[in-house]
C-alpha cells in the first residue's frame, strides 16, 4: 500500500497569546500542497523493518514520527502485527511544511486500513494529536481554519487551485525556539478569510531579523509579481503565489527567478 504524505502551507499565521502552559494559541490557515510529498510504502510483515532514502534525516529510526507512530498504536491496538516500511524523504525538514507531522499522521491512515482497525477521522485526529500538534490537520486534509496551538480545527470553503506556487527554501535552518524568541504575542486574529492576501505571519519579524535572506526572498517574490508571499510557519520555506493569467511581464520577472533561485525553488507548479 503506497500513501503520499504531503506538505502544508501556513496562509497568515498570529501567535494571538502565550498559555499558561507555556505554549502559545495561533491562528491560521493550514492550506495542503498535495503534489509536493513524501512516499511511504507499507505491507504486512513477520517484524516491523523501516529502510528509508531521499534526504537523510538526522535522527534514529526510533525517533523518527513514523515509527513513533506504530509504536502508538501497536501498543494501543494488538491486532497491529509487524510491518515492512518503505520510505522516501522529499520535503526538507525545517521547512515549516509540516513534513514529519504529515509522515505519522499517513502512518496512522496506513495502519487503520492495512489492520482494519476501523477508526474514524476524528479517532485518528485524536491518536495523531499525541504526536505533534499539526498531525491532526493531515487526516483530514482539507484547507482548515486552526486555532489552539494548531489542533483546533474549523474546514473552510477556500480554494487557491489553478493558482501557481513556488516555493523557495534556502540552506537556512529556523528552530521553533528561535522563531519565538523575542516575538511578542499580537493578540490578534487573522480576518475573514475573503481578505487573505492581507494575512500576514507574526514569526516574520523575528525570523528575518535573525536570517535577512529569508526577507530578501520574499521581497524578490513580490517583485516577480507574487500576488501574495510569505513564509509557511517559523520557516524557513519562502512561498508566492502567482496566478496563472499574469501579464507577460510577470512571466518574465518570474523566468529570472527561476534561474536566480533554480537550487533553492524546491516547488514549482500550479495548484491542483
Amino acid at each position: 500500500m503506497l500513501y503520499l504524505p504531503n506538505c502544508k502551507l501556513n496562509i497568515g499565521l498570529r501567535v494571538v497569546r502565550k498559555r499558561e502552559d507555556g505554549y502559545h494559541d495561533l491562528d491560521t490557515v493550514f492550506y495542503p500542497v498535495y503534489d509536493f510529498h513524501d512516499e511511504l510504502e507499507i505491507e504486512k510483515a513477520d517484524t516491523l523493518s523501516f529502510d528509508q532514502e531521499g534526504i537523510a534525516i538526522d535522527c534514529i529510526p526510533e525517533e523518527n514520527l513514523i515509527i513513533k507512530c506504530y509504536r502508538l498504536l501497536a501498543n494501543k491496538y494488538p491486532q497491529i502485527g509487524g510491518v515492512r516500511i518503505r520510505f522516501k524523504k522529499n520535503i526538507p525538514f525545517g521547512a515549516g511544511l509540516g513534513g514529519g507531522s504529515s509522515d505519522a499522521a499517513h502512518m496512522a491512515i496506513a495502519l487503520n486500513d492495512l489492520f482494519d482497525l476501523g477508526l474514524s477521522k476524528e479517532e485518528l485526529a485524536k491518536e495523531v494529536r499525541l504526536l505533534g500538534a499539526d498531525c491532526p490537520f493531515f487526516i483530514y486534509n482539507t484547507p482548515c481554519h486552526a486555532e489552539g496551538i494548531g489542533d483546533i480545527l474549523t474546514p473552510i470553503n477556500f480554494s487557491l487551485s489553478g493558482w501557481r506556487l513556488v516555493m523557495i527554501k534556502p540552506n537556512v535552518a529556523v528552530s521553533t525556539r528561535e522563531a519565538y524568541s523575542g516575538l511578542t504575542p499580537s493578540g490578534k486574529l487573522l480576518p475573514d478569510i475573503a481578505h487573505w492576501k492581507t494575512y500576514i505571519n507574526d514569526f516574520e519579524t523575528t525570523v528575518f531579523a535573525a536570517h535577512p535572506v529569508l526577507g530578501q526572498i520574499k521581497q524578490r517574490l513580490v517583485t516577480a509579481g507574487a500576488v501574495y508571499a510569505s513564509m509557511t510557519g517559523s520557516g524557513s520555506t519562502i512561498y508566492g503565489l502567482f496566478e496563472n493569467n499574469a501579464e507577460s511581464t510577470t512571466l518574465s520577472h518570474l523566468r529570472s527567478l527561476e534561474e536566480e533561485f533554480s537550487s533553492m525553488i524546491i516547488f514549482n507548479n500550479t495548484l491542483r
